[in-house]
C-alpha cells in the first residue's frame, strides 16, 4: 500500500486538522512554520502556533477530490497559504523523520550512534540507538549538556536513576561509561520499552538496567539521580528526587530554559549544594551535590 502525503502551511490548523481527519486522513503531523518556540506546554496541549506546517496522510486509495477543493477554498480565504500533494511508497513511518540522524560524538570518549549507522570510531565508546517514538537522540541541546557531563564525571560503579528516559540514551550512556547499574523510570510504557530495546542493543542485561512507571512508593538509594525534563516537573518533584540521592551523591538536570534556572536551583539548594549552571545556547544544565 502506498500514501497520499499533504504538506500544508496555514494559521488556521486547529479546523483544517478537524476537517482533514473527517476526509479520512489516517495521521496528521504539526510543527511550527515559522519562529515561535512553545516551551512547557501543559498535558493535553495542542500547539497553536501563528503559521503552521501540517503534515497529513492519507491511504493511496483515498480520492483527494474533495479534499483539494476544500484546501483551494481555503487558499482564497486567507486560512492556507502553501500546499503540495506527494505520493509515497509504504515505509516504516516511524523512521521517516530519523532518516538523517549521524553519530554524535560527545566529550572526549562517547559516541551516540543510530542502529542504522555504521560507529564512526570502532574503538570508542558507542551508544547504538533506536529511538523509535521516545525521546532522545542526542541532538538536542538539554541531552548534549547531560551526556558531555556523563562522559567527564562518570568513573565507574555508580548507581543512577535516569527519571523520564525517553530512548535510555542517558542511563545506556551511563552504563557503557562504568555505571554498576541504572533504573529507568519514565511515564510512557513506550519509552520503557524501547530502553529496553535499546538496553539489548547494547548488550546491557536486565540486571544492569530495570524499568518503572512512576509511582509515590519506589524507594532507592542511589549515587545519581539524572533527569531531563522540564523545569516545572523538576520542581514539583525536587523532594522525591532528594530522598533518592545518597549523601554526597549528585542530581543532574537539564530541560532547562536559562531564565528558570534560578528557581530550580533555589527549590534544590534545599537539599544539595548546586553547582553554577551551565549554558548551550538557551537551555542549561545543573548539577548538585546532597548534603
Amino acid at each position: 500500500m502506498g500514501w497520499h502525503e499533504i504538506q500544508i502551511t496555514t494559521n488556521h490548523a486547529t479546523q483544517l486538522e478537524d476537517t482533514l481527519v473527517a476526509f479520512g486522513a489516517q495521521a496528521i503531523t504539526l510543527r511550527d512554520a515559522g519562529n515561535q518556540p512553545i516551551y512547557e506546554p501543559p498535558l493535553d496541549f495542542t500547539p497553536s502556533w501563528k503559521d503552521t506546517f501540517l503534515v497529513a496522510l492519507f491511504d493511496d486509495q483515498t480520492d483527494l477530490t474533495s479534499v483539494t477543493i476544500y484546501l483551494q477554498q481555503q487558499m482564497k480565504q486567507g486560512f492556507v497559504s502553501h500546499y503540495q500533494i506527494e505520493h509515497l511508497q509504504d515505509e516504516d513511518w516511524e523512521r521517516r523523520c530519523l532518516n538523517d540522524l549521524e553519530p554524535l560524538k560527545f566529550g572526549n570518549r562517547l559516541w551516540i550512534c543510530p542502529s542504522w549507522k555504521k560507529p564512526v570510531e570502532a574503538d570508542a565508546i558507542n551508544i547504538i540507538l533506536d529511538p523509535g517514538l521516545a525521546f532522545g537522540t542526542g541532538t538536542h541541546e538539554t541531552t548534549a549538556l547531560c551526556l558531555e557531563w556523563l562522559d567527564e564525571n562518570i568513573k565507574g560503579h555508580e548507581s543512577i536513576i535516569d527519571y523520564g528516559c525517553g530512548s535510555g540514551i542517558l542511563g545506556l550512556a551511563a552504563l557503557k561509561l562504568g555505571s554498576e547499574n541504572v533504573i529507568a523510570i519514565d511515564h510512557d510504557q513506550r519509552a520503557l520499552d524501547v530502553t529496553r530495546s535499546n538496553a539489548e542493543l547494547n548488550h546491557i542485561s536486565e540486571a544492569q538496567l530495570k524499568t518503572f512507571l512512576p509511582a509515590t512508593h519506589l524507594q532507592f538509594s542511589v549515587d545519581l539521580v539524572i533527569a531531563n525534563i522540564l523545569a516545572q516537573p523538576l520542581i514539583d518533584l525536587a523532594s522525591l528526587f532528594a530522598s533518592f540521592v545518597k549523601p554526597q551523591g549528585k542530581i543532574l538536570l537539564s530541560g532547562i530554559l536559562a531564565k528558570q534556572a534560578d528557581d530550580v536551583s533555589e527549590m534544590y539548594s534545599q537539599w544539595f549544594v548546586m553547582e553554577k549552571a551551565t549554558h548551550k545556547n538557551e537551555w542549561v544544565r545543573l548539577v548538585g551535590v546532597r548534603r
